[in-house]
């Protein structure tokens, strides 16, 4: 079970429903009319969803579960398999098309690093955070086909559920039931999706996937046997071009994927002035849920994360306000829409 957001739920009406309750007061309409309040309250809470693409530097997982305890928010964690295993381990793992111990990612360096990272997550989950899945080696497979996409799972699977004993320690009591039914929600590599993605999230039982892209922040599509969130392009920069709410995109467009530390902070405050924008825009009118995506890495001398912190600590606490987890997102939204009990 996840636990709750701890961000705060409702406050009082916001001041343009108060102008307007004050308008059919002057009209003679007010008895007829749904209180300021009651219009207030019919509104949905702003949903914002943070997650991290990869969960694997550990240094940065204390900081976002540092992050996490100072604003209230939940974040999701996409995690990569690799990092489960150690160098030492690596031969175990044969991603579809590939020599068996390949990955783009590379593995951990060795077990106890792996464990430091499993006390990470055990600890996130405990606390109300999800962990889903990047898959294993952080390939693209826009060519997969359900197959190929299945075994990835499967591989994902295994390491997660014998990540503890794979390093010479005992899981937690929870973790078995963790490793067989937690994991509900994924991410692809490089965003790439594909058909046979889709029919193979289907086939293994997944509840969402969180691959696509939209224009601007969407309603999740619930109709799709496994629901579909779309990272949206939010506008940003000097001319407003939009651009995917991925610190990795930032980081291509302000220093082309080049380290530019002298300019950390103006890609800080353009990042943020980003984030600021895109949530006002929902916060103040269809209140759609804003999705914002990282990686466990820092750009441009951390122009992102710090740009983040500074976020989620002005955003997370405020009137009508949730940063939640994917998973806590999808169950509301189902409930809403009656998808589901």
């Amino acid at each position: 079970m996840i636990a709750p957001s701890n961000c705060p739920a409702r406050s009082r009406p916001t001041a343009s429903a108060r102008h307007f309750a004050t308008a059919l007061a002057f009209s003679g309409l007010i008895a007829a009319t749904p209180s300021a309040t009651a219009l207030a309250e019919e509104r949905p809470p702003q949903l914002v969803l943070i997650s991290f693409d990869g969960a694997h530097d550990n240094a940065l997982w204390e900081r976002s579960l540092k992050l996490a305890d100072s604003s209230g928010a939940r974040f999701t964690y996409f995690l990569s398999c690799t990092f489960l295993k150690s160098e030492a381990d690596r031969k175990s793992y044969h991603a579809p098309g590939q020599s068996a111990g390949r990955s783009n990612v590379g593995f951990a360096p060795d077990s106890a690093d792996v464990l430091a990272r499993l006390g990470h997550i055990w600890a996130a989950r405990q606390t109300g955070h999800e962990i889903g899945s990047h898959g294993c080696g952080h390939f693209d497979g826009k060519d997969w086909s359900k197959s190929d996409w299945l075994d990835e799972f499967s591989q994902f699977d295994s390491a997660l559920a014998n990540a503890w004993s794979s390093n010479g320690a005992e899981a937690p009591a929870g973790w078995a039931d963790f490793a067989r039914s937690g994991v509900t929600g994924f991410r692809a590599p490089y965003l790439s999706a594909g058909d046979g993605l889709f029919a193979a999230l289907a086939a293994h039982g997944l509840s969402y996937d969180a691959s696509t892209v939209s224009r601007g922040p969407v309603m999740p599509d619930l109709s799709e046997p496994t629901a579909r969130f779309a990272l949206p392009l939010i506008p940003e920069g000097p001319q407003g071009r939009r651009i995917i709410a991925m610190d990795y995109n930032l980081f291509v467009r302000h220093s082309a994927a080049f380290e530019t530390p002298s300019k950390s902070k103006e890609f800080e405050e353009r990042t943020l002035a980003a984030f600021r924008a895109a949530f006002e825009a929902e916060y103040e009118g269809e209140r759609r849920p804003l999705q914002l995506g990282f990686h466990f890495v820092e750009m441009n001398g951390g122009a992102y994360w710090n740009a983040l912190e500074r976020f989620a600590a002005e955003t997370c606490g405020r009137p009508d306000v949730d940063c939640v987890t994917y998973q806590d997102a999808l169950r509301r939204l189902e409930r809403k829409d009656g998808s589901a009990s």
